[in-house]
């Protein structure tokens, strides 16, 4: 790996795995294209996808899926399309956003929040509808008509019920350990709930691929702006998935050592080294489509603890 320069490791990246093509469109409406006003035009969208191998074909394929799945929404101004987030998904998109930038680290207050459906409460199709929505914000489910976590995100729950109409429909408590009634201990709830091995063998597989990346662009000095997107781009994509398959639980409830730390700050130091040569290529590329088109915003130099100095 340490023979390889940027632009090696960026091909060699995307031979041995070929991220899909409307996945990476998410990425890269996350990474990048939030920051910048949250709209894009078509065009542009291609531009930036072309370095990542994906085809001008595959690029209107996907946000064509995108907007009929709800996640975006388009417009049109003559012949151009525009892309936006549509109102509904934006706050998914914004809690995606907190965890893969915000440092890891939730500590536990010995409280869980469980989410209870009796039988006969709501019907089989939104049971199953609130469960896969539950279960991508980290929940378990320990039981029929029972999800639980012990660090909820409240807006997240809230948004999911609304989101599968279960609003109203279904119990939420908040709920502690029960003192001297002879309770086993509530941290013993996440052996039954998850199985973390997975999680974590993803994390490491990420520190294995991306710190010979790290050495390399050390060695390398500043890399050439378009370089530097796809290397933050294929970086954030990876990162992302492993963030949004890992529940979130307290650091209290982890398995020591875990790897979701070291992972982070992988993460932190690649995106540090190629995030201000790849927003010349981003500024370059979208005010070719609008010489209006805006520059990050502040929030954008908030990721990871602050990319500025």
């Amino acid at each position: 790996m340490k023979q390889m320069n940027s632009t090696e490791w960026i091909a060699h990246c995307l031979a041995i795995d070929p991220p899909r093509s409307k996945s990476l469109v998410m990425t890269i409406m996350g990474d990048t294209i939030a920051p910048h006003g949250g709209a894009t035009w078509l065009g542009s969208l291609i531009e930036l996808l072309a370095p990542l191998g994906v085809t001008d074909r595959l690029v209107r394929t996907s946000v064509f899926r995108l907007v009929q799945e709800g996640w975006l929404t388009a417009s049109r101004e003559g012949r151009r399309s525009r892309y936006a987030f549509d109102p509904k998904s934006l706050p998914r998109f914004q809690r995606a956003d907190r965890r893969i930038y915000a440092p890891p680290g939730l500590h536990w207050d010995g409280r869980w929040t469980l989410v209870l459906a009796p039988n006969g409460s709501i019907d089989g199709e939104l049971r199953t509808a609130v469960r896969k929505e539950l279960q991508w914000e980290g929940y378990a489910m320990l039981g029929p008509g029972l999800l639980a976590h012990p660090a909820a995100d409240v807006e997240g729950l809230a948004d999911a019920l609304i989101r599968t109409g279960a609003q109203g429909k279904v119990f939420v408590v908040g709920t502690a350990e029960l003192p001297d009634a002879g309770s086993r201990p509530l941290r013993e709830l996440v052996d039954d709930g998850w199985d973390l091995t997975a999680v974590a063998q993803s994390y490491r597989d990420f520190i294995d691929r991306f710190t010979p990346l790290l050495a390399l662009l050390r060695d390398e000095g500043e890399v050439a702006p378009e370089a530097a997107f796809a290397i933050r781009s294929l970086l954030i994509h990876a990162y992302r998935r492993l963030q949004l398959h890992d529940p979130l639980l307290p650091i209290e409830l982890l398995p020591e050592p875990w790897p979701g730390s070291d992972a982070y700050e992988v993460a932190r130091a690649v995106y540090l080294l190629v995030y201000a040569q790849a927003e010349l290529h981003v500024d370059a590329v979208l005010r070719r489509e609008d010489e209006a088109a805006p520059a990050a915003d502040e929030a954008f130099y908030q990721r990871f603890g602050g990319l500025r100095g």
